[in-house]
């Protein structure tokens, strides 16, 4: 590639050292260069000059930092001007030229470069006319096209601009238009390019499939690359003349499809061809999804090639995850085509045959699951009790694996009616439309569970090598993906569990894979449990939940799935006939389990807990007590972010104080109101202690680390606890006994300059902070709460309680918008508190201005257009301004030079009832009036 003098002169030794000096392993070495790199950026012709190094015949490692520079730096500045116009389009054909020549590792990044440039210059403002006219006659003269005419001319570096080019079009470019027409862009691509690219599909397909897999790689990339293109193509419109090449298209990929042998095992090596038949079930997918009309002549052909394909499942355990994702997708498209008008008509006649050859396999047990089952838990639950799998659809998207799939597609036939059975003597009468509908049975009813009930329940002693078991593992996966249909089917449901499920946790030995899916067949079919079960579906699961190992075979899933299932029944109101058996089982393993069980016990008691309200509650003092013991055995000594079980410890303990505050009973009720203010008193000394060991202690063992700091972990529920620990308090003997001042002072320390903002994880911080300024106003009698204290941090600043407490608040203005309403509702709280009125004047003046300052910077952000923010904010303002009027108006004065009007006349504005959200308290109303009348000569 040829580039003129002055780019040439600048792509010199300079840039050369620079982009080297960027590999540097001395980070100030490649800050220098970077810096050296922004310099030289300002030359107009910069982006020639870099291109010019990437493209080069240098060192690959140069070139490929050359090549990420540029990218980097056309996506900082392709929207407001990368270089002059004629410069610009200089680089875009030059860019062009690169990507048909580069090697793989250079394409990878300048390819990202390209597609910035195509999204924008040819796709949004359509301003690259021979874009398309030039690829096509590229693609037509490359090296396997057109061998000789450009052999510099690389077929699949050309393909990959078009895939880059195409790629943009997957997705509606103005998705809220009802009926979007085709871009006529994507028109032009289709009849330009891939009309006649069809026949070069189709060749090079035929010589592939007459040689073995991986023996043409080039060839073979060719059509991946292909049929990428097409399905960005038609994934979201139906370019017109594609319509015309599809019979023939679809025929080339049936032919791919149903070259796969799956009978024996795939060598290590090139997949390229399995990665081009995952594309094409893509494809039907969408076709089937979004185009039935145009892919109604190939549905016939969609589903015998799904079905064969389907039917080498048997062969599933002996494969890796990219023929699983093939027969994922097979079954995909069978349940697509099943949910379309002419899908029974095509499918039904193969309903047994799939059920027997192609479903059923893929849901037995075998060698890779047990081995997952070992090896990687969390996985093997993850694919094999997939809770997800609550709506069956066959529109469902995103199941990857095969077993998820075929149980997908079991709920579709399932659901499906059959053809009408009448009595033949019966005449509906006149006018009863509905009689013939109503006896329509469904297919789960006719085929699939009959099919199921083939399968008996395996003897005792039967271990996993056993068919029995292994097929009874697919019974019940099957019985689990059922679950829409069995809803629909109560009394089926309880001759299953009765029949089916429930006898397997009297065997002996009880099969952990039998009774993991056992208990996750359960909670799928909660909403439908009949009350007289309770009993002994409780109890087989409670002897799930304390299931030992089976010599060398971890129980960890049986375990996890028992108390997922008695979760689901609780929260589908489906009671434990004795509530405090089930926490004892729980509260006992929670003790005796190890860290990953435990925090699953945890999960559970927490449920139990809310589930179980007044029949739970005279015991939550004592389980307390026993959880706090345990997470206190848990907490690790340095300050490293606590472990996942200890955050669910103290979820779990959140939920307990928080249903035992809900239970108060009324003053009047005088024993009642004596029993629990001892429960709550028990209670606050035990979170106390927790506390103190998780802040203090840990505090006491970091002297000699930078910050002293407790980690920021749970930090929402540890506010919540500590809250409960302050409104707690009746005396200021408790205070000193609980070391209420020292708690409050390390997380207002810990608090204090927060930023991982999250919206369900700030709430109980809010409150907090609330609770502390009202126990601040009854037991802070020495102004503790003002007084400067050294803080934790690694500087040892100094700073007061109140002081750390209204950073965080201040922080919190800016953060989203239930945050600012929380934090104005703070701001407040403190302002106002009268301890705080009284004490140190200056500390308040100051915190009052940060917050005003806080509040109109963020009233600005969003001033342009009236918003619901604006109510909290101006009247923080206006909480501000009543406690000191001159400073107040020189904080939003020195912001803005207009910002005191600014603000009166926005206040003004809420203040009008056509505002909405306007003022609504009482409190609101005279906050607002007070300070328009102060203000007057403002507005005026």
């Amino acid at each position: 590639m040829e580039f003129d003098t002055p780019a040439a002169a600048l792509a010199g030794d300079e840039l050369r050292r620079l982009l080297a000096a960027t590999l540097s392993p001395d980070k100030a070495s490649v800050d220098a260069a970077a810096a050296g790199l922004d310099a030289l950026a300002a030359d107009p012709r910069f982006p020639l000059a870099i291109l010019a190094v990437a493209a080069g015949d240098g060192d690959q490692g140069m070139r490929v930092a050359a090549a990420t520079y540029l990218k980097n730096f056309t996506r900082r500045n392709l929207e407001s001007r990368l270089c002059s116009s004629e410069v610009y389009k200089e680089f875009r054909d030059q860019l062009a030229q690169a990507l048909l020549r580069a090697e793989p590792a250079i394409l990878r990044v300048l390819i990202e470069v390209f597609r910035q440039v195509v999204e924008k210059d040819f796709v949004k403002d359509n301003l690259w006319p021979e874009l398309i006219p030039q690829l096509k006659l590229v693609i037509q003269s490359s090296n396997l096209v057109s061998p000789g005419q450009h052999p510099e001319w690389n077929t699949i570096n050309a393909l990959k601009v078009l895939q880059s080019v195409v790629r943009p079009f997957q997705y509606f470019l103005n998705p809220k238009v009802a009926k979007e027409p085709v871009p006529q862009q994507l028109e032009q691509i289709a009849a330009e390019i891939l009309v006649p690219l069809q026949v070069t599909f189709h060749h090079f397909s035929d010589k592939v499939l007459l040689s073995p897999d991986g023996t043409n790689l080039e060839y073979e990339q060719l059509l991946l690359i292909t049929c990428k293109c097409m399905y960005f193509t038609v994934r979201s419109y139906m370019p017109s003349r594609v319509k015309q090449i599809l019979p023939s298209f679809c025929k080339d990929m049936f032919c791919i499809l149903d070259s796969l042998n799956f009978n024996s095992p795939i060598e290590d090596g090139p997949t390229i061809r399995l990665k081009i038949a995952k594309r094409c079930l893509i494809i039907l997918c969408a076709l089937v999804t979004r185009h039935r009309k145009h892919a109604d002549n190939q549905m016939p052909h969609i589903v015998n090639c799904a079905i064969k394909l389907s039917k080498q499942s048997i062969h599933l355990s002996k494969l890796d995850s990219l023929p699983n994702r093939i027969f994922s997708l097979a079954f995909d498209v069978i349940s697509r085509v099943l949910e379309t008008g002419p899908g029974w008509r095509l499918v039904s006649p193969h309903f047994s045959s799939l059920l027997d050859s192609a479903i059923f396999p893929a849901l037995a047990l075998n060698e890779k699951d047990i081995a997952e089952w070992e090896e990687d838990t969390d996985e093997y639950m993850q694919k094999n009790l997939p809770s997800e799998l609550d709506d069956i659809s066959g529109w469902t998207e995103d199941l990857f694996t095969a077993r998820k799939s075929a149980i997908n597609l079991l709920g579709v036939i399932a659901l499906s009616k059959g053809p009408p059975v009448a009595p033949a003597a019966s005449k509906r009468k006149k006018g009863d439309k509905s009689k013939g509908k109503s006896e329509r049975s469904s297919i789960g009813e006719l085929l699939v569970i009959p099919f199921l009930s083939k399968f008996p329940i395996p003897s005792h002693g039967e271990d996993a090598s056993s068919m029995a078991v292994r097929n009874y593992f697919g019974v019940l996966m099957a019985y689990g993906g059922l679950q829409d249909f069995l809803t629909e089917k109560k009394d089926l449901t309880i001759t299953l569990i009765r029949n089916r499920i429930l006898p397997l946790y009297s065997l002996d030995p009880c099969s952990p894979y039998l009774i993991s899916t056992a208990n996750w067949v359960i909670g799928q079919l909660a909403i439908c449990l009949p009350e007289d079960m309770s009993t002994s579906i409780y109890q087989s699961l409670m002897k799930a939940l304390t299931m030992e190992d089976v010599e060398d075979i971890t129980c960890y899933p049986v375990c996890a799935s028992a108390s997922g299932a008695i979760a689901e029944l609780i929260e589908n109101s489906y009671a434990p006939p004795d509530w405090l058996v089930l926490l004892q089982v729980v509260v006992k393993r929670i003790s005796t389990g190890d860290e990953n069980e435990s925090a699953l016990q945890f999960k559970l008691l927490g449920t139990i807990v809310e589930g179980g309200q007044e029949k739970v509650l005279s015991h939550i003092p004592e389980i307390v007590s026993n959880i706090a013991n345990t997470v206190m055995e848990l907490l690790p000594p340095v300050p490293d972010p606590w472990p996942q079980v200890v955050e669910q410890g103290f979820a779990a303990l959140v939920a307990m104080v928080q249903a035992w505050e809900s239970s108060a009973p009324d003053e009047n009720k005088t024993h009642e109101k004596r029993v629990w203010q001892s429960g709550q008193s028990a209670i606050a000394e035990t979170i106390s202690l927790l506390l103190q060991k998780a802040w203090l202690l840990q505090v006491d063992n970091m002297e000699n680390i930078g910050s002293a700091l407790p980690p920021p972990s749970c930090v929402n529920d540890a506010s919540v606890l500590l809250e409960f620990v302050m409104s707690s308090v009746t005396c200021m003997e408790e205070t000193a006994s609980m070391k209420v001042f020292e708690l409050v002072a390390i997380w207002a320390d810990t608090i204090a300059n927060w930023d991982s903002w999250e919206e369900m994880e700030d709430e109980g911080v809010f409150n907090a902070i609330k609770e502390a300024v009202n126990f601040h106003q009854r037991f802070d009698l020495d102004g503790f709460f003002l007084k400067m204290l050294p803080s934790q941090t690694e500087n040892a600043s100094q700073s007061s309680v109140i002081g750390r407490v209204s950073n965080f608040v201040t922080r919190a203005i800016a953060a989203y918008p239930s945050a600012t309403w929380r934090a104005c509702s703070c701001i407040h709280t403190i302002l106002h508190a009268p301890n705080f009125s009284l004490g140190t004047q200056d500390a308040r003046k100051t915190i009052a201005e940060s917050f005003a300052q806080a509040a109109f910077s963020r009233f600005k952000s969003i001033s342009d257009s009236p918003a619901g923010l604006w109510k909290p904010l101006l009247l923080v303002i206006s909480s501000c301004y009543i406690c000191y009027p001159d400073a107040i108006e020189q904080v939003l004065n020195n912001f803005d030079g207009n910002g005191f009007a600014i603000w009166t006349s926005a206040l003004a504005q809420v203040s009008s009832s056509s505002f909405n959200p306007g003022l609504s308290s009482e409190s609101e109303i005279k906050l607002a009036c007070k300070c328009l009348c102060s203000t007057d000569h403002c507005i005026v």
